[in-house]
């Protein structure tokens, strides 16, 4: 018994110093790896730097060597020369003009996350998921998000041109868009539709959004309401802990809402419903479409997960990832992509969106949810409202029982 016991104690030993040999001789390789690579960079520097036609500053050639680097990553991360880094760190408050137009890219395209409601890109007829090939006769292929929106805020009363090539058209569509100063304003609509079903639209997440919705939640309740739709069609997101809060508002405290990983485990992290005064009995729908993105598909999966809400309309962006700023030496930084949401039940969100429970085209006639031709609103005019009234009424009829 003792030989044997010692025979396995040794085969043990053996394999565990076998995998601990094979770990090093892979962390030795990639590091041999690393440094052959290096050493091509530093080769191809110095060549450049003695052989070019032009004399070559080198911190151009690093800058654009950065660059190109976190270009190769994904369409969100970036390397920002000093300039853009103060550029983002400035709150400009409104001072400047814009066409309220959400971006990013996607397959390599400089792509439409949404039009934000009522400003100048909305009303000249903007979709979510157009391709933006020109701005101002510029091509976009190479150009990161951030040259992008350079581009298209300026001074408020000048137009910028756009060529976009939407999926459904064979043809470049042009639009000639007038900048605008961009105010949001967070909570769109908050009303009684009918039979004690409430509306309310939301159109991002905000510092006051959370406020303002528990007074529209405050409001409508006086008003008897027994029924609740949270319209987040073309809601692009905004700030992670504000969705989080509206997102378990609705359920139990302590409950999951969404969480990160990463290839760091230090960086993984877990957001849970926190509010004491959940609303778990209201029944609910959550609407979401193509220009549903980041925050709302952290609500939407959510509450879809939890079967808190029916979640009807069409399937979400899919932009569900997490950009870390890491400052540099020299006043510049780096934009990386570091972890990627996944909602409760371990669904990520990232390129793939969240799948309504009930798909159900929206009017092709109007770009706005529930206004009719004279510019009332009138929920029957929407048939994506109109379902999710329906819906609704049939749950309230069921409780009934």
């Amino acid at each position: 018994m003792r030989k044997n016991l010692f025979i396995i104690v040794v085969l043990s030993f053996t394999i565990f110093m076998g995998v601990s040999v094979a770990q090093t001789n892979n962390e030795k390789k990639n590091k041999d790896e690393l440094y052959r690579q290096v050493e091509l960079f530093s080769d191809t520097l110095a060549i450049i730097k003695n052989d070019y036609v032009d004399e070559a500053k080198p911190k151009d050639l690093i800058y654009g060597s950065l660059k190109g680097m976190l270009s190769s990553l994904d369409p969100h991360s970036q390397f920002m020369d000093p300039d853009t880094y103060n550029n983002l760190k400035i709150d400009t408050e409104g001072k400047f003009g814009g066409l309220g137009v959400e971006i990013t890219i996607k397959d390599g395209l400089l792509t439409v996350i949404t039009p934000i409601e009522d400003t100048p890109a909305w009303k000249a007829g903007i979709k979510p998921n157009d391709h933006i090939v020109k701005i101002n006769d510029a091509l976009t292929r190479e150009m990161t998000i951030t040259d992008a929106v350079k581009k298209m805020r300026g001074k408020t009363g000048e137009s910028v041109s756009l060529s976009i090539l939407r999926d459904t058209e064979k043809k470049l569509l042009d639009f000639k868009i007038t900048r605008a100063i961009i105010k949001i304003k967070d909570i769109k609509h908050a009303l009684m539709l009918v039979n004690g079903i409430a509306y309310i639209r939301l159109t991002e997440f905000r510092e006051n959004t959370l406020q303002e919705f528990n007074n529209a939640l405050s409001n409508l309740s006086k008003q008897g309401m027994n029924a609740l739709i949270i319209d987040l069609r073309n809601n692009p997101g905004g700030l992670l802990d504000v969705a989080v809060k509206i997102a378990g508002k609705f359920i139990q405290p302590n409950k999951l809402i969404a969480y990160t990983k990463s290839r760091r485990e230090d960086q993984n992290l877990k957001f849970y419903s926190e509010s004491k005064n959940s609303i778990c009995e209201l029944p609910l729908v959550i609407m979401i479409n193509e220009g549903s993105a980041s925050g709302s598909e952290i609500v939407a999966g959510a509450l879809q997960d939890y079967k808190r809400a029916i979640i009807i309309g069409a399937k979400s962006f899919g932009k569900g990832s997490v950009q870390t700023v890491i400052p540099l030496r020299d006043g510049s930084a780096l934009r990386l992509t570091t972890s990627r949401y996944f909602t409760p039940s371990g669904k990520i969100i990232h390129g793939l969106g969240v799948t309504p429970d009930i798909i159900i085209e929206a009017n092709k006639e109007s770009q706005s949810a529930g206004w009719d031709i004279k510019n009332t609103f009138d929920y029957k005019t929407d048939p994506q409202i109109t379902r999710a009234v329906d819906a609704l009424k049939v749950i309230k009829l069921y409780n009934e029982k």
